[in-house]
């Protein structure tokens, strides 16, 4: 259930975020209040460090593997999320290809400079006091928050596409 929570937190704060920081009215494909990719993004951090801790003792060290892996595997994450959104449901949500030291039309090298140092605050300062509000969310609350998560999923997908 932790993975379930983490997921569907991020998501909503994903969404937040784009809301209230960069005041997009319009984030992501689905209905409800969340961005997937954001909770994916999520996961992907909290593997990756998973592993780094394990074959890594040297704590700054530790940082820097991963920075620079988050930082490329989230540029990957965004530019194919993009990339599948545009071919899917014909819809562009954001293009970087007017910035500097953009990467094609769906990342940027200061995007993933930005996820980089996201994903060390998130290890480091945000995740471990979330992670302690996640693991007291009741089962049930899960359930009813996935199933909606998953009603949105399979609406968006029957009416976009």
């Amino acid at each position: 259930m932790i993975y379930i929570n983490t997921f569907l937190f991020y998501s909503i704060m994903g969404h937040m975020m784009e809301n209230f920081v960069y005041q997009k009215i319009d984030s992501g494909i689905l209905y409800g209040y969340w961005t997937p990719i954001y909770g994916l993004a999520v996961l992907m951090i909290l593997l990756i460090f998973a592993i780094i801790k394990k074959k890594i003792k040297n704590k700054p060290l530790r940082a820097l593997v991963l920075f620079i892996t988050s930082a490329v595997l989230l540029g990957i994450l965004e530019m194919s999320g993009g990339y599948l959104i545009e071919k899917a449901f014909g819809r562009i949500f954001w293009d970087y290809s007017n910035q500097k030291w953009h990467i094609g039309k769906y990342t940027s090298l200061k995007m993933m400079l930005l996820w980089g140092t996201c994903s060390l605050l998130l290890i480091y300062v945000v995740h471990p006091f979330v992670r302690l509000f996640l693991k007291r969310i009741p089962s049930f609350i899960t359930i009813i928050i996935s199933l909606a998560f998953l009603g949105d999923l399979i609406y968006t997908l029957i009416t976009l596409s």
